[in-house]
């Protein structure tokens, strides 16, 4: 619709109906262009910065605040002829004709000013200079700020706090013009402040029923201290494993499990993390069954195979050729690969004896042996599934990654323990790795709870960057100090970390 031509088109006797059927369209035709008057004869640099937003927010749609009057009916909107005002005119009248604090006034309340949202319980801190903008202000002071927890400093033109409260918060902002004299009206704007609530709030903690079948506590945790012998440096094992807020949300299990054994006689290490299936139904089972009878059948394995298999790994450090590295992957396939096998075999009868198909039980697998040796370390390790594991050192930098997570053919799936093609001879030697290494500062085992929001994808897991990234934030909230046992209850803690979309179960366990 052509508003100009529908004013000087319309009869006198007309005025007053075409007024207020089209009251709303003539305010905002005046005000366009008053717009244009501002931008041409006046013009404002705008703060595009990350502070100060005047861009269109919905706040204060206020676009008939100013109307041209009749000067012989000051209370009656102007005839058409003066409404129908060229850019020309407008610009001539309205610097001479219009009182100061109007004009100041009106350009305020046309502008789109708005604060950025605040986050419960999270820093706000923003820059908040309008008289950059509209200089002809100053003065500038807020009301409704500490409603919201925060307070503007004129000082350092900073609007600071923490809000403790979430909610849309209507704050009055006042000014007036930079040559103010008592008695001479402010300028008021109201600016819509929104406080989006703390996403961790939404989330509800509800104990597992523990009248469930295969019930499992909702978190856990282990230290094992290990003592240095006289001539051989050791190291302690920590794991902990706790229930993901979406499990928690529902009042659903911990899916996870993990098991740690170190073997004093023979100086042998033993560690495990499973990962149950969430799609499966007893895959909290899957994953409990997998890590005792894995770590069980290590034990029982490497006491059977334990001298033959340390000479070998003696030879194949001495000289690391293909024929002394088959023979020692040979018993490493006997004492890790008999372990998943059995593992598997274990959950199966369990399915079998309950009258469950062995899919409900679903589980990855991370298995670990290692043993100190006056050469060096000796780390062996099975992984089917997702998470990862990785023998890490920050000085000098090492990282050696045994394996590979393996999803399957779409995102979101993975291959699991319980599957027949994982047991298979070739497919268990197929995923064995082991190394040698002179030393480390820690060997770390993981589900995809941590490894996904830590190290976001498989490729990045082989970043050594972000395990220095990954160590440094842990050992900032635990204590890897010797012997101190307290590491296990600031694991558990530190897996309560915050990452928006990453709520899964999780559970790690270190050798360090």
């Amino acid at each position: 619709m052509d508003l100009k031509k529908i004013i000087v088109d319309a009869s006198e006797d007309r005025i007053e109906d075409f007024r207020s059927k089209n009251q709303s369209q003539i305010e905002t035709f005046i005000l366009d262009l008053w717009k244009e008057y501002q931008q041409n004869s006046d013009p404002v640099e705008i703060d595009q910065g990350p502070v100060i937003d005047l861009a269109d927010d919905g706040d204060d749609r206020q676009c008939g605040e100013y109307q041209p009057n009749d000067p012989e009916n000051p209370d009656e909107p102007g005839s058409p002829d003066e409404i129908n005002v060229n850019e020309t005119e407008m610009q001539k009248q309205g610097a001479s004709e219009r009182p100061p604090y109007d004009a100041i006034d009106l350009q305020i309340k046309s502008r789109h000013i708005a604060l950025p949202n605040g986050k419960v319980n999270q820093n706000y801190d923003i820059h908040f200079d309008i008289e950059k903008i509209i200089p002809e202000i100053s003065g500038i002071r807020f009301e409704g700020l500490d409603q919201a927890g925060l307070q503007f400093v004129p000082e350092t033109k900073k609007i600071t706090g923490i809000p403790q409260a979430a909610g849309d918060y209507k704050i009055k902002m006042y000014c007036r013009r930079h040559d103010w004299e008592e008695g001479k009206p402010t300028i008021e704007r109201e600016i819509t402040l929104i406080i989006n609530p703390d996403p961790r709030s939404l989330w509800v903690d509800l104990p597992t029923p523990e009248d469930i079948e295969y019930y499992k506590p909702d978190c856990n945790r282990e230290f094992i201290k290990v003592e240095a012998s006289e001539t051989v440096a050791r190291k302690d094992m920590v794991a902990a494993s706790k229930r993901g807020r979406s499990h928690a949300h529902e009042g659903k299990p911990r899916d996870d499990d993990f098991m740690l054994h170190f073997d004093d006689g023979s100086g042998w290490y033993v560690m495990a993390v499973a990962d149950g299936a969430g799609s499966a139904r007893y895959s909290r089972e899957g994953s409990r069954i997998a890590c005792r009878t894995a770590v069980d059948t290590c034990i029982t394995e490497i006491k059977n195979r334990g001298e033959t298999f340390e000479k070998q790994i003696r030879t194949f450090s001495n000289v690391r050729s293909e024929e002394n590295r088959k023979q020692a992957g040979d018993t490493l396939y006997h004492i890790i690969g008999t372990a998943a096998f059995k593992s598997h075999k274990d959950i199966e009868k369990e399915a079998v004896d309950k009258g469950n198909p062995i899919k409900d039980y679903a589980t990855t697998l991370i298995l670990s042996i290692c043993k100190k040796f006056d050469f060096g370390w000796f780390v062996g390790a099975f992984w089917v599934g997702d998470g990862g594991i990785g023998i890490y050192a920050k000085e000098p930098p090492f990282l050696k990654v045994l394996g590979e997570a393996d999803g399957g053919e779409f995102a979101g799936q993975t291959r699991f323990l319980t599957m027949t093609e994982i047991v298979q001879p070739m497919e268990l030697y197929r995923r064995l790795r082991f190394d040698i290494v002179d030393d480390f500062t820690a060997l770390i085992l993981m589900t995809d709870g941590v490894t996904d929001p830590k190290f976001e994808t498989d490729a990045n897991l082989n970043r050594i960057e972000k395990w220095h990234d990954f160590w440094n934030n842990l050992s900032q909230e635990v204590d890897f100090s010797d012997d101190h046992e307290n590491s296990a209850e600031q694991l558990l803690k530190w897996l309560d970390f915050w990452s928006p979309g990453n709520h899964d179960d999780r559970t790690i366990a270190i050798l360090f």
